[in-house]
């Protein structure tokens, strides 16, 4: 086996299929990237039985072959190489890599215990990389923590027509963000299934330049969803569970309707809450007189501001929040301001994001949050 490639080269696609490794293995061979070298290209792939990732990238190829080396340890060596074509071969059981004037040597693992890459499933249609990934992060936001409740860690994939709804709760908020899709192929029956939460933020990310993305759905037997951009492939295993439904959940009876602009909110939200103690709330006092003021703390250290807002359906109206959750929430939107549809103490809040021109509700993402019972 032996290749030149462009070390910048090298590097992307070995941190692109490095996104698969797991922190910590008991099977070393699982720790390992998968070169494979043929005439004019280079395959990179990692797999560790959860996700895999596997990107295809241009190289000089002069003898063909695979080679399995340690994937963190190439990671760190195609950082510090210098900028320079990088002659890579096999030599007995020593990979080399040689640019610049640098040269390394790196112990080789067996490939014949590498398990196979999961066979793609079917892709289901298009979404477009930069909103897809900037849909996983609003909702993201919502997926509990608590890996013991697996389900409640992932975002729900609804693919259904010409919209993909993508969701996630712990329980105390709820995420809800819709965008646009392009089916494809002659399936089209709505499915819906549970990704692992943070992997996908990972994933979104690093195809959000990629333009249109494909994804593919196998919800039966393996439980694979597919992605595919720009020459880069990965998968994950889907969680088992669903989240509750948030139809009944959105439907608020009656709400009181406050409008307020998002960013000095946001803002006004880290100020007060510096003097908020662990776990205890942030209130907010909407008045129908055009302000809502924020308050937050106990006995010696408070704080408080006051802001320009409006108030419809009463004449006043009193809620409290986890400040985090409710900062969270506010910089999930990207809308000029923000609506807060209101029950009372206690009880059920959504968010929705407010185009400032028009005060037009933008229904493509809503984050329900509960609000806290005991008003400080």
């Amino acid at each position: 086996m032996e290749f030149r490639i462009e070390r910048g080269v090298l590097a992307d696609a070995v941190g692109w299929a490095a996104r698969s490794l797991p922190a910590r293995t008991p099977v070393p061979v699982l720790g390992g990237l998968l070169l494979d070298a043929r005439e004019g290209r280079l395959r990179v792939s990692g797999f560790d039985y959860e996700a895999s990732a596997d990107i295809e990238v241009a190289a000089e190829t002069s003898t063909p072959g695979q080679v399995l080396v340690l994937g963190r340890r190439l990671v760190d060596i195609c950082k510090v190489l210098p900028d320079a074509m990088v002659q890579c071969a096999l030599e007995g059981a020593r990979f080399t890599m040689d640019g610049g004037g640098t040269r390394f040597g790196l112990s080789t693992l067996p490939t014949q215990e590498y398990p196979a890459l999961p066979e793609l499933p079917a892709w289901r249609g298009v979404v477009d990389g930069a909103e897809f990934a900037a849909a996983v992060g609003q909702v993201m936001i919502a997926a509990s923590r608590d890996d013991t409740l697996p389900a409640l860690t992932g975002i729900q994939v609804r693919l259904d027509g010409n919209s993909m709804t993508l969701a996630a709760s712990d329980r105390y908020r709820y995420a809800v963000r819709t965008l646009s899709w392009k089916p494809e192929g002659a399936d089209c029956e709505a499915v819906e299934v549970v990704v692992p939460g943070r992997r996908l933020t990972e994933i979104s990310r690093s195809l959000a330049k990629s333009g249109p993305i494909r994804v593919g759905l196998n919800g039966s037997g393996s439980g694979l969803i597919a992605f595919e951009g720009a020459g880069m492939r990965t998968t994950l295993r889907l969680l088992e569970g669903r989240l509750p439904r948030y139809t009944e959940l959105f439907a608020l009876d009656s709400p009181a309707v406050a409008v307020a602009q998002r960013e000095p909110l946001a803002d006004a939200v880290r100020r007060v809450a510096v003097v908020a103690e662990p776990n205890s709330p942030i209130r907010l006092d909407f008045s129908a007189q055009g302000t809502v003021l924020l308050q937050a703390g106990y006995e010696d250290d408070v704080a408080s501001q006051q802001l320009a807002a409006t108030l419809n359906g009463a004449d006043a109206m009193a809620v409290a929040f986890n400040p985090t959750y409710l900062l969270e929430a506010l910089t999930s939107f990207t809308t000029p301001q923000v609506r807060f549809e209101l029950l009372g103490p206690g009880q059920r809040a959504m968010l929705s994001g407010v185009s400032g021109g028009d005060h037009m509700m933008r229904d493509e993402h809503r984050h329900l949050l509960m609000s806290v019972r005991q008003l400080s």
